[in-house]
């Protein structure tokens, strides 16, 4: 084990490099890739390996997609930059109805090992177009993986599986991560779905992805000062999920807490919850954003904001009643 101190950004610049050193099939093509990226984990990779594999592209999502997905059909791996996810959306034909069915509709016959990378979640003082997480809409659409890396170790590991995938991968790193430091095993391995138990707890099973697992695991800390002892788990993946890991820690709880940026209305979060209630039959609340726009103004953005108080206050909900299994 080698232990190395990264930003998230730069854990991320490190997976795809090595990939790239490793396989002259994988390219990458998007906006600003060139001159790094808007947040710089693309820092130094055209310089190492030339415009014809980091490719800068025109403003135009739905081409930047159309071209990914061709270049995987012809044998390809490629990276495709789509700077935040809020700008996907001009391209979720190329992504719904081409990339994810490909394999499907041709009987196997065309692979599409793509990674669309599209950051998530709050971009402090950047309004409602730029600040959306919408992973529960990928989660939703059969063909494909959905990551959301909470760490600067799950940001190289999580990367490094992606690129070595067969099908299309959404990537979703989160916009106000990238300055995140950590410790980086780039030695380590991580098998597809599996989630990370942060810690155990008695009493209680939080369970979050992406930026909100760090809002989760100050959570569970304020819940240890009132006595109550809290499990936290990152399900990394979103889809698939590790059913296993969170319905085996629901079962000692008998009380679930999903935490999630997103919009809470058919938010991922009633998938878990719903499956930790029929499987386990454990007291279940969701702790997601309101159904509003972010706001530009300080005081309006706040609002969509989930804080550590409020997953304090919708754990203790949780012990107001008995749970449903007792």
């Amino acid at each position: 084990m080698v232990l190395k101190t990264m930003t998230y950004a730069e854990a991320a610049q490190q997976a795809l490099g090595g990939a790239m050193t490793h396989d002259s099939n994988v390219v990458v093509v998007g906006e600003d890739v060139g001159r790094g990226g808007i947040f710089q984990q693309y820092k130094g990779v055209q310089a190492e390996f030339g415009p014809e594999r980091v490719i800068d592209a025109p403003i135009s999502e739905s081409a930047i997609a159309a071209v990914g997905v061709g270049m995987a059909l012809a044998g390809l791996r490629p990276v495709v930059e789509l700077r935040v996810i809020d700008f996907a959306l001009c391209a979720m034909d190329e992504i719904v109805n081409q990339a994810a069915k490909a394999r499907y509709m041709f009987g196997g016959q065309g692979r599409v090992p793509v990674v669309f990378r599209m950051p998530i979640g709050h971009w402090s003082s950047s309004a409602a177009q730029h600040s959306q997480s919408l992973e529960s809409w990928f989660a939703h659409l059969p063909g494909v993986t959905v990551m959301c890396p909470a760490t600067p170790q799950d940001s190289y590991t999580m990367l490094a599986d992606a690129l070595r995938g067969e099908d299309p991968v959404m990537y979703m790193e989160h916009k106000e991560l990238w300055p995140m430091s950590g410790q980086v095993d780039t030695g380590a391995i991580l098998p597809p779905g599996l989630g990370r138990v942060i810690q155990r707890g008695t009493d209680l099973t939080i369970v979050s992805w992406s930026a909100a697992v760090h809002v989760a695991q100050q959570a569970a800390g304020a819940l240890a000062t009132e006595g109550i002892s809290a499990s936290v788990i990152d399900l990394r993946s979103i889809w698939p999920w590790d059913r296993e890991t969170v319905l085996a820690d629901c079962a000692r709880t008998k009380k679930l807490l999903v935490v999630h940026e997103s919009v809470q209305v058919a938010g991922f979060g009633a998938e878990v919850a719903a499956t930790a209630a029929q499987e386990t039959g454990c007291r279940v609340s969701r702790l997601g954003a309101p159904r509003i726009p972010v706001g530009y103004a300080q005081s309006l953005e706040v609002v969509s904001r989930i804080q550590v108080q409020d997953a304090v206050r919708a754990a203790r909900v949780l012990f107001d009643q008995p749970s449903m299994a007792a």
